[in-house]
């Protein structure tokens, strides 16, 4: 059955539930995203009708473009609520993305940056639209550091030469070009890509569920970052996000219309560049 959160549309269909971001205006991850975000984790672990989780955005320009940073303490201390006092980081509620009991997909039909692209590198698997989909770690270039997980997902995804120019440049990475350095499983034609993506969500929900647990299982425990990584990441973020050039950059950045639908947030990569 589908859940009613505040930022988070659900529809069940055929064992795939079909989660819709729609945190107005931008998508951006405050404290009401992180709290749905718990809270659907919490409910598809316990539901066993729920097999595959499928997200998606309900803005056509943006997935999750990165976190306000207006509100960093409240989503840091609502995140720290997931998995206790020592895991108050989005990174560490995104381990629990990748560890949850249904496979994750996400269909990427706008801009994913920052923490907002973190959370597409924590589900199981990427499908982008090739006219859409934009994808990018802007954090150094704003005076910060990604520590959410990009650092630990994009070596293992990529290889670690394309994960330093990816995070390094704070350049924005096209559906092509993130489907051929394997930051995305595929990048398909906007109009191909639900469809796509619902043929392989409904094909894994209908095989036996103990195999596709053990898979998964055993492919993370091949595949994912030490958990005390996590940690050394975002407390790295939480140092720099505190210190006066970052507090520069933001400034600038801000006044060319950050964190408005703005030209500078829709190509942010090239802004960064400007400043």
């Amino acid at each position: 059955m589908p859940w009613d959160y505040s930022t988070i549309r659900t529809e069940l269909r055929n064992g795939v539930l079909w989660a819709t971001l729609d945190n107005p205006p931008l998508n951006l991850i405050d404290e009401k995203f992180v709290a749905d975000l718990i809270a659907l984790l919490d409910e598809t672990e316990a539901d066993n009708s729920t097999r595959v989780v499928v997200f998606r955005s309900a803005d056509p320009d943006f997935f999750v473009p990165h976190v306000d940073i207006r509100r960093i303490p409240q989503y840091t201390a609502k995140a720290a609520t997931s998995g206790g006092p020592d895991d108050i980081s989005l990174g560490a509620l995104y381990r629990r993305l990748s560890e949850a009991r249904p496979v994750t997909i996400t269909a990427l039909e706008g801009r994913a940056r920052g923490a907002g692209a973190e959370f597409l590198y924590a589900c199981d698997m990427r499908f982008a639209s090739l006219e859409r989909a934009v994808i990018g770690q802007p954090e150094v270039g704003l005076g910060t550091f990604p520590g959410a997980g990009a650092v630990q997902h994009l070596v293992r995804l990529a290889g670690r030469g394309q994960a330093m120019q990816i995070i390094l440049s704070s350049e924005d990475l096209g559906a092509s070009e993130a489907e051929r350095v394997g930051v995305v499983n595929k990048a398909l034609p906007d109009g191909e890509l639900i469809p796509y993506v619902e043929r392989l969500a409904e094909r894994i929900a209908l095989f036996p569920e103990a195999g596709v647990r053990l898979a998964k299982r055993r492919i993370n425990a091949a595949g994912l970052a030490a958990k005390e990584d996590v940690h050394v990441d975002a407390g790295f973020f939480q140092i720099l996000a505190r210190d006066e050039a970052a507090a520069a950059r933001f400034g600038a950045i801000t006044e060319r219309g950050f964190q408005e639908r703005s030209l500078a947030e829709l190509e942010l990569g090239a802004a960064i560049g400007e400043l």
